[in-house]
Formats: C-alpha cells, sequence, structure tokens
C-alpha cells in the first residue's frame, strides 16, 4: 500500500465529515441526545473507523468488505440527516451542505472499492 491510512483522501474526507456533524449535533435539542443525535454520531463515526480498520487488515476482500460497511453506514447518516432537516434540527442549506459532503465521500468510498477489486 505505501502510504499511510492518513494519507488517504476517502479517510480525510470522512474523518473531517464526522468533526462537522459532531459539532453540527450540538445544537440537537436536548431530549435527542440519546436518539437522533446518538444515532448519527455513531454512523459518522463508523465510516472512517471501518476505513481505518479494513486498512489494517491483511487481505484485499477483508479490506474491501470494511469500505462496504464504510458505506451502509453513510446510507445510515442520509436517513438521519433527512430525519433532522425535516424535524427542523438542521436548516434545509446546511442539509445540502452535509449532503454534498457525504455524496463526495460516498464516491470517494465506490471508487476506492472499484479499485481493489480483482480484474
Amino acid at each position: 500500500m505505501g502510504k499511510g491510512l492518513k494519507d488517504l483522501l476517502v479517510w480525510q474526507k470522512a474523518y473531517g465529515f464526522a468533526l462537522v456533524i459532531y459539532r453540527q449535533t450540538k445544537s440537537f435539542p436536548k431530549e435527542e441526545l440519546y436518539g437522533i443525535t446518538s444515532q448519527l454520531r455513531r454512523a459518522v463515526v463508523s465510516v472512517p473507523a471501518n476505513i481505518a480498520e479494513g486498512y489494517e487488515r491483511q487481505y484485499r476482500k477483508e479490506y474491501v468488505q470494511f469500505l462496504n460497511m464504510a458505506k451502509g453506514s453513510l446510507g445510515e447518516v442520509e436517513t438521519y440527516l433527512l430525519l433532522a432537516k425535516d424535524l427542523g434540527y438542521i436548516e434545509l442549506n446546511k442539509f445540502e451542505e452535509l449532503e454534498e459532503m457525504r455524496t463526495e465521500i460516498a464516491k470517494l468510498l465506490r471508487g476506492l472499492i472499484s479499485s481493489l477489486k480483482p480484474l
């Protein structure tokens, strides 16, 4: 692999996205702390965590498996962000900004997965 985990663009973007989501959810209603806030944070953190765990695995097939789990977590994030928007916890423009970030990470993940699959 040569480069380190932190050199992977998809990991950098996913990690940065997790930080943004954590900051954004600070303003969510306190009664949502164990609801959508917790669920969204858990899902967004699992994206860079799964990329990292897969990266450290010995076999390519395992790496791809963890990248697919990261992709699944991004799907969860999409659902929680839609809920947060529709419940009025985030403004439409902020939702669009977050969704753009999420979509970019999903594209990067798909590209990385494709590059790792056997020809």
